[in-house]
């Protein structure tokens, strides 16, 4: 479990996901995990963060982030950036929701 980001825009995994209606094209904080990263795809890194929050079945406790910022395995982030939903990037790789051109918090 890892601890909820700080404030007005700070949102959990789950919270991010299953409020994305209210949530699409605004800005949010997340923290999490990062459990999965690709970096230089498309011009972008992609960060798969995890915080404990939601479940695996309901497709609810992992959200995908698109940044310039490096990540490895492992590490805990908090990040900002725009919620976007329904985003289909071509060849197949299309997502409900996730946060894109993320900035790391210090």
């Amino acid at each position: 479990k890892v601890v909820k980001a700080r404030g007005a825009s700070a949102f959990t995994v789950a919270e991010v996901i299953t409020q994305s209606n209210k949530l699409k094209d605004k800005p949010v904080q997340v923290s999490g995990k990062v459990v999965k990263y690709n970096g230089g795809i498309m011009g972008k890194n992609w960060i798969h963060l995890q915080d404990g929050t939601g479940t695996a079945s309901a497709a609810s406790n992992d959200i995908l982030v698109t940044s310039a910022a490096t990540a490895k395995l492992g590490d805990v982030l908090t990040v900002s950036g725009v919620v976007r939903t329904d985003k289909d990037f071509g060849s197949g790789y299309t997502y409900k929701v996730l946060i894109e051109d993320a900035r790391p918090k210090p």
